[in-house]
């Protein structure tokens, strides 16, 4: 026992010595790391001092500080990459306005292929034609008192001077025109004329009327496929077969905008049905625009509030003339198609009064350009001849002039269609031979 407890004190100083040597190593580990350490913030500190002095010496060369310099990185950086940004959005605009003015070309042709409608121009009866002038007389009855009756209960006036064998019907109403229309020519025919046969006559032409405007609002609602439509808008509907505007039948123009506009919907993929609805009822105001004050615009909205028909119907109404600005695909698309049914070739007649001023405003406009000599509006306003100054204007001027003349045209006159713009030039040299 005594053996095994002197062996175990020699183990114990055994493993204190080698204590003592492990302590003794650890600490020269931690001298020589402290003194790596200050070596390493010596080293540091030279970095510091000599980064301080390069900046320094930067600073005396550009003449600016560093945060100047930083910000004059940054601002050109800035710069170049909203240049870069601004020439890849004019490559993308470029790009979509070019796909998307295809798409239109293809939508608009397409819906205007399909529908392929008839001419829509019409005059508006101003006149009965009469057998004889001794009719006339009979018409007038004695003292006038079949002629007073007549406009009376019709409302509108009737002219009877030296036309041969006519009779003017002049009224704004187009509705109380028709009757009136009718009603002269059931008393021609049946030749009884005085006041108690020409009421009853005015009755039954005035029911005529009514049956045959319902009936026309019936067949304009089943022919564009519109249902649930109001009763009172069926018949303004059909009152618009008696309104024109510069010739054209208004009710024949809502239907043929109507199915425009539901074809390019179906194209885009929007609701079909609200597109037609919103063309049919576009111009529902001209029904009673010579009734109410407003225009036929205001007047549409009205109505089409007053019988309940949805925003988007009112909107496409609202701002198919731009009284307002379109935020809707429908109200754009009824736009659209009421300017093709309107512009189409024949489907519209200005009067000649519209007409020569609207050719003498395009010649004056391109009159004003330095540097023309004279032009003339030919083709019914289609085409303007421009005659130009040779020593004013060169061959590459010329392609300038007639763009900025047709953009001209464009941004200040409303015209149906296109117009060419011709530019003509000429050089002559004049020399006699003695």
């Amino acid at each position: 026992s005594r053996s095994e407890i002197a062996k175990l004190e020699d183990q114990l100083r055994q493993k204190e010595s080698n204590l003592d040597k492990k302590a003794d190593n650890l600490e020269r580990r931690t001298e020589q790391l402290n003194q790596r350490v200050e070596q390493t913030e010596r080293a540091q500190a030279k970095i510091e001092e000599l980064k301080n002095a390069q900046i320094s010496e930067l600073e005396r060369i550009s003449a600016m500080s560093s945060e100047e310099a930083k910000t004059q990185l940054l601002r050109s950086l800035e710069d170049k990459i909203t240049h870069e940004a601004a020439v890849k959005l004019r490559e993308i605009e470029a790009r979509l306005h070019e796909e998307a003015d295809a798409k239109a070309r293809e939508v608009i042709s397409l819906a205007i292929g399909r529908v392929a409608s008839d001419q829509v121009v019409e005059s508006t009866v101003n006149s009965v034609a009469v057998p004889n002038d001794d009719m006339k007389g009979r018409i007038i009855g004695r003292e006038g008192r079949n002629i007073r009756t007549i406009e009376n209960l019709t409302g509108v006036d009737l002219i009877i001077d030296d036309t041969p064998e006519a009779i003017t019907i002049s009224c704004f109403d187009p509705v109380r025109r028709e009757i009136a229309r009718l009603l002269m020519e059931k008393l021609l025919l049946d030749g009884r004329i005085h006041p108690a046969r020409i009421e009853e006559m005015y009755a039954k032409c005035k029911k005529e009327v009514e049956a045959t405007v319902k009936a026309e609002g019936e067949r304009a609602a089943l022919e564009t496929g519109i249902h649930g439509l109001h009763p009172e808008l069926i018949r303004l509907l059909g009152r618009l077969r008696y309104r024109t505007s510069y010739g054209q039948n208004v009710l024949a123009h809502s239907i043929e905008v109507a199915h425009l506009s539901g074809i390019m919907a179906a194209e885009l993929g929007i609701d079909e049905v609200a597109a037609k609805r919103a063309g049919l009822l576009h111009d529902i105001g001209k029904a009673i625009d010579h009734e109410v004050e407003g225009t036929h615009v205001q007047i549409g909205v009205d109505i089409a509030k007053r019988y309940n028909e949805k925003p988007a119907v009112i909107h496409a109404i609202e701002a198919h003339h731009g009284d307002v600005e379109p935020h809707t695909v429908a109200a754009c698309l009824v736009q659209a198609a009421d300017a093709i049914s309107a512009s189409r070739p024949g489907a519209r007649r200005d009067t000649i009064q519209n007409y020569v001023k609207r050719l003498e405003n395009l010649e004056k406009l391109t009159q004003s350009f330095a540097g023309v000599s004279s032009s003339y509006a030919i083709s019914a306003g289609r085409e303007i001849r421009v005659m130009v100054e040779p020593e004013k204007i060169s061959e590459d001027e010329m392609l300038v002039l007639a763009r900025d003349i047709a953009n001209k045209i464009e941004a200040e006159l409303q015209y149906p269609g296109q117009i060419k713009v011709n530019l003509f030039r000429e050089t002559r040299a004049v020399e006699y031979a003695k």
